[in-house]
């Protein structure tokens, strides 16, 4: 029997449950994975305008437009409010701006990149990262309820079709539920078998809030980064039980850590630029883990979070 392959949110919109994510995307080579991407069978983008790729992912989506191999309305098109935009008067403008680099009209789903707003940099003579132009990190006043009810008006405008958070704790969500007029769609967060958050994901899911998992591989994409929690931990492709169920299941340990998420409802964006991959990662939700499996997976966890701006060098404890 056929299996959902997308998720409706609370706000009526469907989003499919697998996506092509964009961070570490280097700008040079967005145009083609993204075209790549869509030609697979790709249909969700996840991208930030800290990723610093936007316009070359643009290039990508026009020209698979332009070549017939979509149209605008199969696509579902994801980007992210950075910290340095929170006050309410600059939320509309740099999301015009990210529009016109992506070349579209609307987004598809808007995000609070992280709950912390920082002072504002013009991204005409600053790139976005953590820092301030002095290298030191300095917040700024504006509330989230008043970035929120700016996000509010923007899908209000028809800029974006459905909003979101990424980063919150359950006392944000609950916080948020509170002072919105429109609840947020989805809560996009680290999500792996070391980091499984059981009780963020429930209420969330109680409250209809549809959950994105990142960095779904866990210390994989840190690795590389140099970080010291990812070097130290062993990489979750390697582990008995995710190689056990792979082996049950004729797939790969990447496919199975994507599928203990879909299964569960819970969509995922992995990157890859293999083709194999690429297509392997889309294989994730029409054939399922056993009961067993899925709590024996979860069992892995060990509160281990490697996304972390402290890690990173900046003193802002979002998480601790």
């Amino acid at each position: 029997m056929s299996q959902p392959t997308t998720v409706k949110l609370n706000d009526g919109n469907a989003m499919p449950l697998v996506g092509f994510g964009l961070w570490k995307v280097p700008p040079e080579a967005a145009p083609d994975q993204v075209y790549n991407a869509i030609k697979t069978g790709y249909r969700l983008f996840d991208g930030a305008h800290v990723y610093g790729n936007e316009k070359e992912v643009g290039q990508g989506i026009q020209r698979a437009i332009k070549d017939g191999l979509v149209k605008r309305e199969d696509l579902f098109i994801v980007t992210k409010l950075w910290n340095y935009f929170h006050e309410k008067e600059r939320v509309e403008p740099i999301l015009r701006r990210q529009l016109k680099d992506l070349q579209l009209d609307y987004i598809d789903l808007y995000i609070i990149h992280f709950p912390v707003a920082l002072k504002y940099q013009d991204p005409d003579q600053k790139a976005l990262d953590w820092d301030d132009e002095k290298g030191g990190v300095t917040t700024s006043k504006a509330p989230l309820d008043e970035t929120w009810h700016a996000m509010e008006a923007v899908k209000e405008k028809g800029l974006t079709k459905s909003i979101g958070v990424s980063n919150y704790n359950g006392a944000l969500i609950m916080d948020l539920l509170r002072y919105c007029k429109i609840p947020p769609a989805t809560l996009q967060i680290e999500h792996h078998p070391y980091l499984t958050q059981p009780n963020l994901v429930k209420i969330c899911q109680d409250n209809g809030i549809t959950i994105t998992a990142y960095s779904s591989f866990g210390p994989s994409s840190y690795v590389e980064m140099d970080f010291k929690t990812a070097k130290e931990n062993p990489l979750l492709m390697e582990n008995a039980v995710v190689k056990k169920a792979s082996e049950a299941h004729n797939k790969t340990p990447a496919q199975v850590l994507l599928r203990w998420a879909t299964q569960r409802g819970i969509s995922v964006i992995p990157k890859s630029n293999q083709q194999t991959r690429l297509q392997q990662n889309l294989d994730v939700t029409q054939w399922n883990l056993t009961d067993t499996e899925l709590k024996e997976i979860s069992a892995l966890n060990k509160n281990l979070r490697f996304n972390d701006p402290i890690d990173m060098g900046f003193f802002l404890p979002i998480f601790h």
